[in-house]
């Protein structure tokens, strides 16, 4: 009777036994790692300043555009960075005042605390460089210093108030206390790697999406080898010497400095990114690309219509398209003319689209025929006579469209 029970309940007992199974694979599907070394950029929600700020106060900073992981989102926009301040002095006569601040706490919007070890750096080119040139290099908050005031302090190990005034020194001269106003952004680096879950697929703009998977970075490394950027290992690892190259490369292309292989990075250096798995989520992307922001995609509109102007009175054309009867025109210039009034009717279309949302994939699509455009203005170019002010505006708009990728 006891056997005839066994048996009665062992399908239900593999049953449970192969949904916990199934969950805990599920689990660990929906588990991915923001490498150490990454960037984020976050903005400060009340003022730092020297002159009242305490040491072992905390402060917290706001994560403007949600953050992917190879194409999921690990960190969605509004979640809070946590900041310490570590040590605080206020100026006087014949010293700057100084903050040193550290990161210890992501927490979401869902209400999900996760320790983290962040440390402050800088996406200024100069900065960076010199941070990464020294190992020990400290990054403080100095008063007297340009934009928010990001003084590099080759502190050591210690880290100790000593040592930082001790390696800032001419810097301090200048007897002024530091001051951030709210808002201000910041570049948070993670030293350690966090684990994060990842939320659906990511529909923020690529500029805030990290790619990590191994196959993505080794084709970032041969790229940037390939443009004397990179001597290292063809490793598919996102080492500092990787960082520091994509780091160059994205300064040398007017990108944003942060050394995280983001989406317009890769782009820009070739990468084929609707290719691969997605960082051993164990899917492929069915179609990839970049969507400008809201503002990314007014500032072009406005420039394209800026266009137009400066094209129509190059021509001296009135407002309602009457030209000058004394003047002989070429088929060329008509050709620009035509080819920018397009495109720019198609930026002000694809601004309404990037603003709007809702269908990511079409934004994206929206873009190619948008870079499609564009290369009828550049043939357009080939024979016409535009003005330098035509031709700047047009240089302004080029690199603009590089952030819809390297197709363009």
């Amino acid at each position: 009777m006891r056997t005839k029970s066994l048996t009665r309940f062992r399908p239900a007992l593999w049953s449970v036994a192969l949904a916990c199974v199934a969950a805990t694979s599920a689990s660990a599907q929906s588990r991915v790692v923001l490498p150490a070394g990454s960037v984020i950029i976050v903005r400060t929600t009340s003022p730092l300043q020297s002159a009242n700020a305490r040491t072992g106060e905390n402060f917290y900073t706001t994560v403007q555009e949600s953050i992917g992981v190879d194409e999921y989102t690990v960190i969605p926009a509004g979640s809070r960075v946590r900041g310490t301040i570590s040590l605080a002095t206020p100026a006087t006569r014949q010293k700057s005042g100084v903050i040193d601040i550290v990161f210890d706490r992501l927490i979401l919007p869902n209400g999900t605390n996760i320790a983290i070890t962040g440390k402050l750096t800088s996406t200024d080119s100069a900065e960076r460089r010199q941070i990464d040139s020294d190992p020990n290099a400290h990054v403080v908050l100095v008063g007297g210093r340009g934009g928010i005031g990001a003084g590099i302090a080759g502190a050591g190990s210690g880290n100790t108030a000593n040592a930082i005034f001790s390696a800032l020194g001419g810097l301090l001269s200048q007897g002024q206390d530091v001051s951030v106003p709210t808002g201000t952004p910041l570049a948070v680096e993670l030293e350690n790697a966090v684990t994060l879950r990842s939320g659906g697929r990511f529909n923020g703009s690529d500029a805030s999406t990290i790619y990590t998977a191994a196959e993505r970075v080794r084709a970032a490394q041969q790229a940037l080898a390939q443009q004397n950027y990179y001597r290292g290992a063809i490793n598919g690892q996102l080492d500092d010497a990787t960082r520091q190259a994509l780091f160059q490369y994205q300064v040398d292309r007017g990108l944003s400095g942060t050394g995280n292989l983001d989406g317009r990075t890769a782009r820009a250096l070739g990468i084929n990114l609707g290719v691969g798995a997605n960082a051993g989520m164990g899917s492929s992307v069915t179609l990839s690309g970049t969507v400008l922001s809201a503002s990314q995609a007014s500032a072009l509109r406005r420039d394209a219509q800026t266009l137009v102007s400066r094209l129509r009175s190059d021509l001296s054309s009135s407002g309602i398209g009457r030209l000058d009867a004394s003047r002989t025109y070429s088929q060329a210039d008509l050709d620009l003319w035509f080819a920018a009034s397009a495109f720019a009717d198609n930026a002000s279309i694809y601004e309404q689209i990037a603003a709007n949302g809702g269908n990511r994939d079409a934004a994206i699509l929206a873009g190619r025929s948008l870079a499609n455009a564009a290369q009828r203005v550049d043939a357009a170019l080939q024979n016409a006579r535009p003005s330098t002010m035509s031709l700047n505006t047009w240089a302004t708009i080029r690199r603009e469209m590089v952030n819809l990728g390297s197709s363009y």
